[in-house]
Order: structure tokens, then C-alpha cells, then sequence
């Protein structure tokens, strides 16, 4: 830290110190109980600290001056207390520790203050020892940027589109009325009309009914569906006949399955915690169950964001309501935690950085987590936004349910679930002796564990310990431990087995998050009050009353129909997921970074609407599917792609390949094998609880491709770091990250899997033996087998190639009998690796 030196006149010192404002009257009158300073130690400031700063500081440190030499600023409480590149100027109630009064003793000689200048006299000294002393009172409110109507991010926040309200508005003329199904396409076609583009035609039957399939639930329809869909057709017209099939199909409870899977990459879902220990999260199924119901249920999207941040805040009727509460805020517990960290603060700053980030980014696709250090670069949001925020979060405690042992230094409790007939419980009940061997086992453990710190502490003192212990016992102690605590928490007093998740509840000491200096812990200034970015402006804001986190205003204050990024951001990944490009294409980023809409009177147009439609996911698929650009063919058009190559426009329907699930699934269902029941629990949670083990890494117990199901892929492990097979080579979202956009690629390895891994093998195999059973000829077999994997018949080249193929001429009858089965398997193999397979279009 550098020193600092004098220039300020004897006028403006003196002007200063006369006016005293009126947000510093307010702060001195309305004190927070972390604040106890009386006025009096108020006014002793105003006379005797801040005349000083001002007068032999202001120059080289405030904002005023543009200088903070040596990272430090003096012209505002929190940069003070926080320090500058040394570490904090001031700490209340220690004036050796305090930087500044080092400095102004002129005892360093790397640290002077005033630098150019005698050291300061020794009343002042005395003055600012004694001011130390009294705890640092200070009237000044947090920054200036809050006395400031220019703060820096103002203007943005007043400019920039993402940040203005949804408004209501109707799309111009259009040059084919009859087009139109939906005032939706009103806004493609008026876009099209005004670059000289005209849409596709409609979709041919089997192309449409597959691609609505894969949309909405995830999986091919049967051959049997597109013979119900062509005669409903016949008789009905497209228009009923579509809307029939859309209705069915949002009924489904596979409609829950595919589309929670969404928000669970949005949700960053995952079963274990991630980073170097990678520690099991067994009863993070339980919130991927309650994503799943809600969608299936159409839970309000504003009551779903609601419960899943503060569902245990929430009024419930009856203990299975209380629990699926309870369980919603599994959102806020399932995310990436580093386990291995030793710093019991900087483990809480993480977890609670992480909730911002997350909350952030998956709900206003903005990462107001980039202001935890300095700050945001590009958006409206400051350090006190970011602060005033985690104070929500620092007043939440979360339930994450791990153990210490050599790999995790940090534990986690669980979430009691109120008791449900029924109910599922993976980890087994135990008796009453076992409990009680369990508690003594763990008093000679802590017994043990008391003796080795004493022995540790009589090292360091230089005494001989009573009892030599070596580093194997310490890490025998903690290993012998973790695993009982653990199972404690899983158990009651007579060891029947208890409902447990992951989530989170408020704390009882309900606070303020300190405002950290380049967010580093070490470095903490003053209490940053619990509030919501300024940047975000509603006609009424929801205050936080004492005595609660936070978290149930924040709710409200997100799914504020005001909000102007809730209700767009969630539109706009619903039109991700069903024209291949969001509005906004940056999906996750609507800040100044992203990309800008390219229909923004249509996304504003849908948002309002899904808001007064009461934000039902249901409704709001079903208007985009019925829409006449939905149901645009995908062919090219070469005059239209050298007008708009990116097809923002939507003059056709884009070409889109199957997520990773969808191609798994779709194997097992033209196989005939696919389970469409819920398992229970996880394998995650089946395999840890009944014998606790710390990496997942190392359990051979587990399928070397997680893939051992033949249930639905949204019930596979999402174990971070170690995905199934399948999920990982076909670009499965990153399970530590908010994503609403998955990444696609063509690499070689999947090529590699379809051509041998033993799960494609088995539903070849399948495939094969249900030809067998179903058709009576290889050109049956042939037909079927397209209708099943394409909703099509082949043409007469590919029938063709393929009798050949299951035919050899050069092979004998006798040898093509004792082939057949090969053949035939082989063929079901080359199907379904095909890209039309993997592809909607």
C-alpha cells in the first residue's frame, strides 16, 4: 500500500466538515444492531476522523480524487475497513492491527502517512487510536455510488432492452394472411416479408408427428401412432388432428421426464459434489423427482421458482405438501461444492457465490456472481448488489449431507422430511442396539480425537505428549468417524430409517453479509444490507423484515411481472428447445455481452402472454407447436439461406440432432426394452447407502458405463466428472454449470460407441430379435424396422440395399440360415447409427 500525501485546502476541508448529509443523519439514526456507534461516536468522527482523511488522505485515496494508490480508498466506510492491497486499514477494536495508524506512526519505513509530510501530530494519533478503539464509527454509507444518482451501471440499466419491463405489442402487416395460425407467426411472417424471405411449406405427416414426439416427450412414435395421426387427418383436418395429438401428449407423464430434464440442466443437477474429492450426494434424486412431478403437474413457473427458493418459507396444507416443499430447495443444495477446503469461511463464501451465481444465471440469465471480486465489467451490477444478496444467502443454512473423512474436510446435514406412508427410503433402518453401539462407537472416536489435539497442541508447545500418535491414526480416526455421523443422521433414537434431502432452511442468526475486498475472506469491511440489484426496477419492491433471510422476498421479487427478465429468460429457453435457437440466442446471457433478439416485440409479445396465461410450461408449448412456423418443412432453400444463412429469421424449421437421452431412449423403445417406470431412488443412492464409501471414483460396484438401466436416461447417475457413457460422448450439459444451451458436436469417438459399445450391441440385439417376432420376410422385417426407427417406409434403393444386405447372393442357404440372426443384428446396428436416427428433422 502506498502512502498517502496532502493537498486538500483548509476551505474545503472545512465546508466538508460543517455539512453533514442527510443519508449520513439517516444512518446515524436508523443503526443496524452489528452497528451499535451512538451518536456521540458519531460526531466524534465528523470532528476529529474525517477533517483528517479528508485534508491528508482524499488526495491519493477517493473516488473523488480518481486515485486508490495501493488499492486503498478512505472516502468510504467499507473500502476503508477493508483495506487496500496490505490487507484491512482498520479493524474495529484493534489498533496495532489497524494499517492506518501503523502508517500514520511513521514506525515503517515502507509505510508512511502523510509521505511527504512530518508525521501527523500526537492528538491526532491519539485520536484515531481511540476512534480505533471505539469500533470505527462511521456515518458514511456504504459507497458513494449510493448517494450517487450516477452510479455506472445506471445508465445501462436504464438503456439496455434486457432491463426494461415486457411490453405488450402486435406485429405489422403481412403479405399472406392465410398463413397464420397463431399471432406468433404474424411476427415471423412480418420479419420475412421485410427481408424478401417466404416461408417453407408444411411438414410432411411422419415428419411432423416424429418431431413433435421428440419435443415434447422425448421418445419416437409408434408405427401405430402415425397410422392414428394420418386418419385424424382424414377425418378431423391437420388442425384438430395436431391439437389432439399435442394434448395427449402434454398428458403424458414422459412430457415431465423430458421436459424437467430442461430445467435440470438449468438447475445444475448432479449426485455428487464435484471438484478434487467428487463426494457422493445420495438423496439428490429426491429434487430431480420433484422437478419431474412439478412439470408433469404444470406447477405455475413462478410458484415452481418460488418453492425451489424458499418452498420451506411457504405455507402447506398437509406433510406430503411440506415435504415436496422441503424437497424444492434441493435447487440451492445440489451445486458443486469443494469439499477438500479447511477454511470454514471460505467454504461458506463458495456455497453461497455458487446460489448466486446459479440462482442468477438460471433465472435472469445474468451473473451478477461476476461482481463477487469487483465490480460487473459489462452489466448493471456492483459489489454491494452482489453483497447485499449473499447476505440472503449467508442467513440460509444448506443441507447438503456429507461426512468428514480423509477426502471431504467439510460435512453437511440433512434435511428431515416429515414421515409419508409409503415413502421411499433407500438407506435400510437398523436396531435399537445397533444405534446404541453407533453412539458409543462415536464417543471413543471423539475420545480419541480429543487425545490426539492435545498431543498435537503439547508438540507445538514443546512439551512431551502423553501419547504418541502417528498420521495413520489421525486419518483412521476421521475415517472411522465420518461414516457413523453420517448414518446418525439417517436414523432416529430406535434406528428406524428417517426421510432425508437436500436443501436448504434459514438460519436462527439471521445477518448481514460483510462486504469483502476482492471478495477475499480475509478481508471483510462493513455489513452490506440485504437487498435486490438496483438495476431491476419494479413499482414495488418486497422488503426483507428482520428476522428472515430473504429468500421468500427474493422469490417474489423475481416472479414479479415486472421483472423484465424472468419471465423472458424462461420463454426464451422454451423456444430453444423447440426451434433450435433461442430468441435470444445466448440463452444463458442477456446481459450486454449476449447476443440481442431477434425478434424482441415477439419474445416481449410471448412473455406477457405466458405471464397472463399464469405462467403455465403446458399452455405455453402447446401455442408454440401450433404455430405455423413449427409445423415449416426443414428443407433448403438456397435463395433464402444467402438472405439469412443462420435461419434467425425462421423461414424453415432447423435440423436439429437428439439430445443425448433422446437417442438412448429411442434405441430402447424400437427395441422394445425401454422401462417406463420410475425407479427408486438413484443408483447413486442405491449403491452408496448401504455401505457409506467417500469416492466414487473407487467403487466397483458401479457399471464401468453407469448405464445398467433400462429405465429412461433422465434416471441414469449425473455424477460429475464421471458421466455414462452415452450421456458424456453425446454432449450431455455439463453438470456444474447453468445450461440452457447444450453444445453439439460430430466427433469421431461417437462413431466409435454406436459401432461398439456393449450397450448398442444389446439393443441391436433386441432390435433383431423383435423383427424376428413382429414381421415374417426380410422385406417385412426391412419396413418395419424403418417405420420404427424413421416413421417412414424406405425407398426403393434403401429397400433394396437392405435385402441385399440381409440376402448375400454368394452365401448359402444352408450358411445364410446360420447367419440370419447376425445379419439381421448387424442391420438393426447400422440403423441406428444412422444420422437420421440422431436426428429430429
Amino acid at each position: 500500500m502506498k502512502t498517502l500525501k496532502t493537498s486538500t485546502t483548509i476551505v474545503l476541508v472545512f465546508s466538508l466538515v460543517l455539512t453533514a448529509t442527510a443519508d449520513d443523519q439517516k444512518a446515524a439514526e436508523n443503526r443496524t444492531p452489528e452497528d451499535p456507534s451512538s451518536a456521540t461516536d458519531f460526531t466524534f468522527f465528523e470532528a476529529k476522523i474525517r477533517p483528517v482523511l479528508i485534508k491528508h488522505c482524499y488526495d491519493c485515496h477517493s473516488l473523488e480524487a480518481g486515485s486508490a494508490e495501493g488499492e486503498l480508498r478512505v472516502d468510504v466506510k467499507s473500502a476503508l475497513r477493508a483495506g487496500g492491497g496490505r490487507g484491512p486499514a482498520v479493524v474495529p477494536g484493534q489498533p496495532d492491527a489497524s494499517l492506518l495508524l501503523t502508517a500514520m506512526l511513521h514506525e515503517d519505513s515502507d509505510l508512511k502517512m502523510p509521505p511527504k509530510e512530518e508525521r501527523l501530530s500526537d492528538d491526532v494519533i491519539h485520536d484515531f487510536r481511540k476512534w480505533i478503539e471505539m469500533g470505527v464509527p462511521d456515518p458514511r454509507i456504504s459507497t458513494q455510488q449510493n448517494t450517487n444518482e450516477d452510479w455506472r451501471g445506471k445508465k445501462t440499466a436504464e438503456t439496455f432492452w434486457a432491463y426494461q419491463s415486457p411490453q405488450e405489442s402486435t406485429a405489422g402487416e403481412v403479405s399472406n394472411s392465410e398463413w397464420l395460425r397463431d399471432e406468433i407467426d404474424r411476427f415471423i411472417m412480418h420479419e420475412l416479408d421485410r427481408n424478401d424471405l417466404a416461408p417453407a411449406t408444411d411438414a410432411e405427416p411422419h415428419i411432423l408427428l416424429r418431431r413433435l414426439y421428440f419435443d415434447l416427450v422425448g421418445l419416437p412414435p409408434s408405427p401405430d401412432d402415425l397410422v392414428r395421426f394420418r386418419k385424424a387427418i382424414e377425418s378431423l383436418g391437420v388442425e384438430k388432428a395436431l391439437a389432439n395429438e399435442v394434448d395427449s401428449l402434454l398428458e403424458s407423464p414422459q412430457f415431465g421426464e423430458h421436459w424437467g430434464r430442461h430445467w435440470l440442466d438449468v438447475a445444475r443437477f448432479g449426485e455428487s459434489s464435484g471438484k478434487e474429492a467428487n463426494i457422493p450426494f445420495p438423496y439428490a434424486w429426491r429434487y430431480r423427482d420433484y422437478v419431474i412431478e412439478s412439470v408433469n403437474s404444470d406447477i405455475p413457473v413462478d410458484r415452481f421458482f418460488t418453492e425451489q427458493i424458499a418452498g420451506d418459507l411457504l405455507p402447506y396444507e398437509s406433510p406430503k405438501e411440506r415435504a415436496r416443499l422441503l424437497v424444492a430447495t434441493g435447487f440451492l443444495a445440489v451445486g458443486t461444492k469443494n469439499l477438500s477446503e479447511s477454511n470454514d469461511k471460505q467454504f461458506l463464501a463458495d456455497i453461497i457465490d455458487e446460489q448466486i451465481d446459479s440462482l442468477s444465471r438460471g433465472l435472469m440469465a445474468s451473473s451478477v456472481a461476476c461482481a463477487r471480486c469487483h465490480d460487473h465489467k459489462f452489466d448493471p451490477f456492483s459489489m454491494e448488489d452482489y453483497y447485499a444478496l449473499a447476505g440472503i444467502f449467508e442467513s440460509t443454512k444448506t443441507y447438503f449431507g456429507t461426512f468428514v473423512s480423509p477426502a471431504s474436510r467439510q460435512g453437511g446435514d440433512l434435511m428431515e422430511l416429515p414421515h409419508l406412508k409409503g415413502q421411499t427410503i433407500l438407506h435400510p433402518s437398523v436396531t435399537p442396539q445397533k444405534v446404541q453401539e453407533l453412539k458409543e462407537r462415536l464417543e471413543e472416536l471423539r475420545a480419541e480425537k480429543a487425545e490426539i489435539d492435545a498431543a498435537q497442541r503439547a508438540l507445538f508447545s514443546g512439551k512431551k505428549p502423553r501419547k504418541t500418535f502417528t498420521l495413520r491414526d489421525v486419518l483412521a480416526n476421521i475415517w472411522r468417524t465420518g461414516p457413523i455421523v453420517g448414518k446418525l443422521q439417517t436414523i432416529d433414537d430406535d434406528g428406524r430409517a428417517l426421510p432425508v434431502a437436500m436443501g436448504v432452511s434459514d438460519r436462527e442468526l439471521i445477518r448481514d453479509a460483510h462486504f469483502l475486498a476482492r471478495g477475499e475472506v480475509s478481508r471483510p469491511g462493513e455489513p452490506i444490507p440485504r437487498r435486490f440489484p438496483r438495476a431491476i426496477r419494479l413499482d414495488e419492491t418486497p422488503q426483507i423484515p428482520d428476522g428472515q433471510s430473504g429468500r421468500l422476498q427474493l422469490a417474489e421479487w423475481l416472479t414479479d411481472p415486472q421483472h423484465p427478465l424472468t419471465s423472458r429468460v424462461f420463454v426464451n429457453r422454451v423456444w430453444h428447445h423447440l426451434f433450435g435457437t433461442g430468441i435470444v440466442r445466448t440463452v444463458d446471457d442477456f446481459g450486454t455481452t449476449g447476443e440481442l433478439p431477434s425478434h424482441p416485440e415477439l419474445l416481449d409479445a410471448v412473455a406477457v402472454q405466458f405471464v397472463n396465461d399464469g405462467w403455465s410450461l403446458k399452455r405455453l408449448v402447446r401455442r408454440l407447436v401450433l404455430t405455423r412456423t413449427y409445423r415449416q418443412a426443414s428443407e433448403f432453400n438456397r435463395t433464402n439461406f444467402l438472405q439469412d444463412p443462420e435461419n434467425r429469421l425462421l423461414w424453415r424449421m432447423p435440423k436439429r440432432r437428439l439430445p443425448a437421452e433422446s437417442i438412448r431412449d429411442a434405441m430402447l423403445v424400437v427395441s422394445d426394452e425401454l422401462d417406463m417406470s420410475r425407479p427408486e431412488g438413484s443408483l447413486v443412492g442405491r449403491m452408496i447407502l448401504d455401505k457409506p464409501i467417500s469416492l466414487i471414483g473407487l467403487d466397483r460396484r458401479l457399471p464401468t458405463d453407469l448405464d445398467g438401466s433400462l429405465h429412461r436416461s433422465v434416471y441414469l447417475p449425473v455424477i460429475r466428472d464421471r458421466l455414462p457413457d452415452v450421456l458424456e460422448l453425446f454432449d450431455f450439459a455439463e453438470p456444474s454449470l447453468v445450461t440452457g444451451d447444450r453444445e453439439q458436436t460430430n466427433v469421431p469417438v461417437q462413431a466409435l460407441y454406436l459401432m461398439n459399445s456393449p450397450f448398442v450391441l444389446d439393443r441391436s440385439r433386441g432390435f433383431a430379435s423383435r423383427l424376428e417376432d413382429e414381421a415374417e420376410t426380410n422385406e417385412d422385417r426391412i419396413e418395419r424396422a424403418f417405420q420404427l426407427c424413421f416413421a417412414r417406409s424406405p425407398d426403393r434403393e434403401e429397400l433394396e440395399r437392405s435385402l441385399d444386405f440381409l440376402n448375400p447372393a454368394s452365401t448359402s442357404a444352408d450358411q445364410l440360415d446360420a447367419d440370419r440372426n447376425e445379419l439381421l443384428m448387424s442391420f438393426c446396428q447400422a440403423l441406428l447409427a444412422t444420422a437420421e436416427f440422431r436426428n429430429i428433422d
